[in-house]
C-alpha cells in the first residue's frame, strides 16, 4: 500500500547531509513495511535486523562501536552484501539492542557514507528515559496510522486522492457524495494498514472489529510487559478511560473520569508514557491567541486523542453500521470527527495543535494551529451544520484572523472564515 513517507525518505537517501534515520511511531502503523518497500525500491540490497529477542545481534554494540566489525557482523547475520550507498541497513524494535540507539552517533561520524535507519514500536519511551540520545547525529521522521488521502489510494481512488492532494476544491465538489461516504468508510476502518488490509480484502466489517481488537490486545500487552505492575495499572487506567474522556461536551481531560477522585499527580506518567508511546496525542490549551502560541500553553489543561479514529471506535464498541450509515449515530459524532480531524492536523503540520478556550467564559475554539504567520482557529462540525456561533464570536473579537470550519458541507469561503469538507482535513494545510 502506497504511504507518502516514501517521499520523506527519497529525500532522506538524496540528502547531502544525510545522518541516520530515526523513524517513530506507534506499533502497526506501518514503520517496517514502509522501510522494506522503500529499500526495495530505491536500493540494490536490504539488510533488515529485527532486533526483539535475536540473540544474534545483542551483542553487536557491546564490546566496541568498531564500524568495520559492525558491518561485518551486519552482512554476516543478513546474508546481505553491506555496500556503501547501494545498501540499505534496516534495525528494526532497535529499543530491545543494548547500546542500539547510541551506536547511530558513531554511524554518523566514522561510517557516513553508510545507509542506516532504525525503528521500534516503543523508541518514543526509549528516548525519553532510556540511553543517552545521539543529539545532533540522527535525522528522525515521524509515521502516523494512514491518512484518509492513503486511504483512498488504498481504494483505487487515485484521482480523488490527487484532486485532494492539489486541492481542487471546485472539482472535488462534483464528488463531494462519493467522499462522504468514503469518509463514513474510514471513520470505521481508520488507518492501521493491517486493518485497510483486511477491509479490501474481505468488505466485512466485522472482520475489521476483530484486527482492531488485536492490535488493541497488543498495545494492552505492551504496556504490561514494559512497565511496573502499578505503572500499568495507571497507564490501564487512562487508556480505557479514552472513550469516555472524548465523548464528554467539554473534551479537556478530567482526571476524576479516570478514576473517581483522581489527581494529576497519579496520571501524569501514565498520560506521558501513552504520549511516548503514540498511542495518544495531546492538544494543550492556549488562553491568548498570540504568536507564538506555544508560550501561551496552559499545562493545567489539554485534551488526549486516540492516534487512529478507527480503533476509538473498536474501543468504544460502537456498532460498525453506525459509522457507515448516514445519520445512524445518534451519539458521540462530535468525539469521533474531532479525533479525525486531529488525528490528520497532526500528520500535515510540523507545528503543535492547540484548542484555546478561557477562564470563566463559555467560548471554546476546538482547534488553533500556526500556519506560517498565521493563526488559524478551527471549527469542527460533524454534518453539515454550518452555524458557528463560537468561531463566529472569537472572529469578531479577533478581527485580523480567518477561520477554518471543517463539516460535511462542501468547499465554501465565507467572509470571515472558510468551510473544509472534512475529507480535506489532511491536506488544507500542507504545502
Amino acid at each position: 500500500m502506497y504511504r507518502y513517507i516514501i517521499n520523506q525518505l527519497v529525500e532522506w537517501k538524496n540528502s547531502e547531509d544525510r545522518k541516520p534515520l530515526i523513524v517513530l511511531g506507534a506499533r502497526q502503523v506501518g514503520k517496517t513495511y514502509s522501510l522494506l518497500d522503500f529499500g526495495k525500491q530505491h536500493y540494490k540490497y536490504v539488510a533488515y535486523i529485527n532486533c526483539d529477542n535475536n540473540g544474534q545481534v545483542q551483542s553487536l554494540f557491546i564490546q566496541d562501536y568498531n564500524m568495520e566489525r559492525v558491518i561485518f557482523a551486519i552482512a554476516a547475520i543478513t546474508g546481505v552484501p553491506v555496500v556503501p550507498g547501494e545498501t540499505l541497513i534496516i534495525l528494526d524494535e532497535i529499543q530491545e539492542l543494548q547500546k542500539g540507539l547510541a551506536s547511530l552517533k558513531y554511524f554518523c561520524e566514522n561510517a557516513p557514507e553508510y545507509h542506516i535507519c532504525v525503528a521500534g514500536s516503543l523508541l518514543g519511551i526509549t528516548l525519553r528515559h532510556g540511553e543517552s540520545f545521539p543529539v545532533g547525529k540522527v535525522d528522525i521522521i515521524k509515521m502516523f496510522p494512514m491518512t484518509f488521502t492513503e486511504f483512498l489510494i488504498a481504494r483505487g481512488k487515485d484521482l480523488m486522492a490527487e484532486g485532494l492532494r492539489k486541492k481542487e476544491w471546485y472539482i472535488l465538489t462534483s464528488l463531494h457524495l462519493t467522499l462522504v461516504q468514503m469518509l463514513r468508510e474510514y471513520y470505521l476502518v481508520g488507518g492501521m494498514p493491517e486493518v485497510v488490509q483486511t477491509y479490501l480484502k474481505t468488505n466485512d466489517p466485522n472482520a475489521v472489529r476483530r484486527v482492531q481488537n488485536k492490535i488493541l490486545l497488543a498495545y494492552r500487552n505492551d504496556i504490561a510487559k514494559h512497565t511496573t505492575n502499578e505503572e500499568s495499572k495507571r497507564i490501564g487506567i487512562v487508556w480505557n478511560s479514552m472513550p469516555s474522556q472524548l465523548s464528554k461536551e467539554n473534551k479537556k481531560f478530567i482526571y476524576g473520569v479516570a478514576k473517581k477522585g483522581g489527581r494529576a499527580k497519579e496520571f501524569e506518567m501514565a498520560i506521558q508514557w501513552l504520549i511516548d508511546a503514540g498511542l495518544v496525542l495531546k492538544v494543550g490549551r492556549v488562553n491568548n491567541p498570540t504568536m507564538p502560541l506555544k508560550v501561551y500553553e496552559d499545562l493545567s489543561a489539554f485534551k488526549l486523542y486516540l492516534l487512529d479514529v478507527g480503533l476509538l471506535g473498536a474501543m468504544a464498541e460502537i456498532d460498525p453500521a453506525t459509522l457507515i450509515l448516514p445519520n445512524e449515530m445518534k451519539e458521540g459524532k462530535g468525539m469521533f470527527t474531532e479525533n479525525f480531524v486531529c488525528t490528520h492536523l497532526v500528520a500535515s503540520i510540523e507545528q503543535s495543535v492547540f484548542y484555546y478556550s478561557k477562564e470563566n467564559s463559555p467560548l471554546e475554539i476546538d482547534f488553533m494551529i500556526q500556519h506560517g504567520s498565521n493563526i488559524v482557529p478551527i471549527e469542527v462540525k460533524s454534518e453539515e451544520n454550518l452555524k458557528s456561533k463560537s468561531l463566529s464570536a472569537f472572529l469578531q473579537q479577533n478581527e485580523n484572523m480567518h477561520g477554518i470550519r471543517f463539516s460535511m458541507s462542501p468547499y465554501r469561503e465565507q467572509e470571515r472564515m472558510t468551510n473544509v469538507p472534512l475529507y480535506g482535513a489532511g491536506v488544507y494545510f500542507k504545502e
